[in-house]
């Protein structure tokens, strides 16, 4: 049964290698729980894994609710999503009506971008805000013919540039503050996108859905996440079956300070799910951790692994990260060459991690089980050479 298990998983992590580089991967499974109930006619969304946002029918619309699923105090949005041409005359007070489905979009971050680049639907994006670590190749292309154009940074777009791309919605991070004010003006609607406050790999990945409801791809992107969601599973439990769990930790010193996450967080969820245990595994805190040398080091010194993602020019490697800090030489996972490397420079980790999550799961698998998925090459992220 166990050979059986990981010869399907090893098709599992090849299919989604594909999709990742090449196209879509859109094929549906049983495994795992649903995301959606689907009636004979069409696909009703029903987030089950994500937290930040809430979808509900009526009769020729839908009504979706926007918050920050970890923070209520910060304000909701809502939309009404209508069918071009459409009227509604019950319309709820509090909600944009915006037409569905949208044909020009703004993406703020690449979070947004990598559902677009998922459901193959990057022809609506007409603006976004950096090409830092951009690899894909159809958005540098539509880049260099005019049909993608750069709006500018936080707090400083160009409102012209904006208002000559007709955009029907832009979606914003609201992390970035101050950066929408001067935007407000043209009266364009400014959709939430929360997916980076998700808490779970599923749940970030489950956005896809909510960009799906804006273009009207509501089935695509059921079929597509259904395949992350059952490859994730699958993989989880693979993981299960280790009977050791590793120590990890990550980050690095920045002017005095290791920038870390807490043990709710993110990344502490896949390194959970991949059967290894965060350094801070304790720590109830789910955002960014400020922490000093010291305490990092009585913390992670005999931890066997060490996560970095960074971008470096050049070749990166432990002469390299001793040069940085001769200090780092004293860990454990630098002696014992157990340093987890990506390099935005090298790798789309950006643009197309966020909705691939089965894939980081199956490197950090890699990396801390070798022998469940031993004929697994690693996209994002690999042992340091």
């Amino acid at each position: 049964m166990k050979r059986n298990l990981k010869t399907v998983l090893y098709g599992f992590v090849l299919l989604a290698v594909a999709s990742c580089h090449g196209g879509n991967n859109t094929s549906s499974g049983n495994g795992g729980r649903r995301a959606v109930s689907i009636s004979e006619d069409s696909v009703k969304i029903k987030p089950v894994y994500a937290k930040g946002f809430e979808v509900t029918y009526r009769d020729g619309y839908k009504l979706v609710d926007v918050h920050d699923p970890l923070n209520e105090e910060v304000a909701a949005a809502h939309f009404a999503l209508v069918p071009r041409g459409g009227r509604v005359e019950d319309l709820p007070d509090g909600y944009r009506v915006v037409e569905v489905p949208v044909e020009n979009v703004i993406c703020m971050t690449t979070l947004q971008l990598s559902g677009f680049i998922k459901l193959d639907e990057l022809d609506r994006v007409v603006g976004i805000t950096s090409t830092r670590h951009l690899h894909n190749e159809a958005m540098n292309r539509r880049i260099e013919e005019g049909l993608t154009r750069k709006i500018g940074i936080e707090g400083n777009f160009d409102n012209e540039v904006i208002m000559s791309m007709d955009p029907d919605v832009i979606f914003i991070s609201p992390f970035k503050r101050g950066g929408y004010d001067a935007i407000r003006e043209v009266d364009i609607p400014l959709v939430p996108h929360f997916g980076y406050k998700e808490l779970t790999p599923l749940g970030q990945a489950e956005w896809i859905k909510f960009i799906a409801l804006f273009i009207g791809e509501e089935e695509k992107a059921d079929r597509i996440f259904a395949s992350i969601e059952e490859k994730y599973i699958a993989l989880k439990n693979l993981a299960a079956e280790a009977k050791k769990r590793p120590v990890v930790f990550s980050g690095e010193i920045r002017g005095g300070v290791w920038y870390a996450v807490g043990g709710e967080s993110f990344l502490a969820q896949l390194f959970r799910d991949a059967g290894a245990d965060y350094f801070l595994k304790d720590d109830k805190r789910s955002g960014g951790v400020n922490l000093d040398f010291e305490t990092v080091y009585a913390r992670a010194h005999e931890a066997e692994y060490w996560r970095i993602l960074n971008s470096f020019d050049g070749t990166y490697g432990y002469d390299v990260l001793r040069d940085s800090d001769p200090r780092y030489a004293d860990f454990r996972a630098f002696k014992d060459k157990g340093v987890i490397y990506c390099n935005l420079r090298e790798k789309p980790f950006y643009e197309d991690s966020p909705m691939a999550p089965e894939l980081v799961l199956a490197d950090f698998i890699k990396v801390f089980h070798p022998e469940l998925l031993p004929d697994y090459t690693p996209v994002f992220y690999e042992l340091l050479k």
